[in-house]
């Protein structure tokens, strides 16, 4: 698949934008988003996964407050990536550059540069790790991942953007009409919230409720069924995961030094990595502590 398909827009990446489109059902998602301290609408963006649209953003922000954006959602990727069993995808750009994050577990995020004309400025390696975290088909989508990272006259950011996310149609990716990257951050909120599937809000994390749901869950009774569950895997608080505990012990000492990192570069995004691990961390011991107790 060559990058001229996706020819180049009327204008270059003018405005910021991002999107965190996460591998996994939205209402796995909307658990774990509130904890970013972000409002944001979340909607489904095909089979298997979900798209959050940032309301507000610490990159819009005036003066000293505000933070380039590529750092910002670089933490939110990680943060929720941290806190659950699902990998997480951030897009995102501004008047110089597009780009984007996959972030996976504890592992270390790996991503991919242009300069808003379209200009290679990554590692080609990190294609080939991106390739493989998510799964994709080594001889389809190789060639066309390689083409992303050639030199392109025809193709600007946002074009290779674009492309990237019609390889990522073959791990079930099908953004909603409207949420393209190069557009401003209003535009792509308009968009969503005419999303066909339904647009949820997240709204920020209410932590005396969160301290409540940490409160062990009665034992079922023989022969029924326990109901939804959280879709969080191994690192949700209540999993009854026996390693649970100690999980929650390992989040907590990596949370730390992320926060305290994140406030010496006055950076919102791994503030928000940080303290996500330090609660759901707590949240985990909280409640197997209380199980213990039980």
């Amino acid at each position: 698949m060559s990058t001229r398909a996706f020819h180049r827009g009327s204008h270059a990446a003018s405005a910021s934008g991002a999107l965190l489109l996460c591998r996994a059902e939205p209402d796995s998602v909307g658990l774990l988003a509130p904890l970013l301290c972000e409002r944001m609408a979340l909607t489904r963006a095909g089979e298997r996964w979900s798209v959050l649209v940032p309301e507000g953003s610490p990159w819009r922000a005036d003066g000293a407050g505000s933070e380039p954006v590529d750092r910002v959602l670089t933490g939110w990727a990680s943060a929720l990536a941290v806190g659950s069993s699902w990998p997480v995808l951030a897009l995102w750009w501004d008047a110089d550059r597009v780009g984007y994050t996959l972030a996976s577990g504890f592992r270390r995020p790996v991503g991919y540069v242009w300069l808003a004309n379209g200009t290679p400025a990554g590692e080609h390696e990190a294609m080939h790790t991106f390739a493989a975290r998510l799964g994709l088909d080594p001889a389809r989508d190789a060639p066309a991942l390689d083409a992303l990272t050639a030199p392109d006259s025809d193709a600007d950011g946002p074009a290779r953007l674009r492309g990237l996310i019609a390889v990522l149609t073959h791990a079930g990716v099908e953004l909603p009409t409207g949420l393209t990257p190069g557009e401003s951050a209003d535009r792509l909120l308009h968009a969503v919230t005419e999303a066909p599937g339904g647009v949820r809000w997240v709204q920020k994390a209410d932590w005396g409720e969160a301290a409540v749901r940490a409160e062990p869950e009665p034992e079922p009774v023989a022969g029924e069924k326990r109901g939804g569950g959280t879709g969080l895997g191994v690192w949700a608080p209540g999993s009854r995961d026996p390693w649970a505990r100690w999980l929650g012990m390992a989040q907590v000492g990596v949370g730390l030094p992320v926060t305290l990192w994140g406030i010496r570069r006055r950076s919102g995004g791994w503030v928000a990595a940080g303290a996500l691990l330090l609660a759901h961390g707590v949240l985990a011991m909280a409640y197997e502590g209380a199980r213990g107790r039980g």
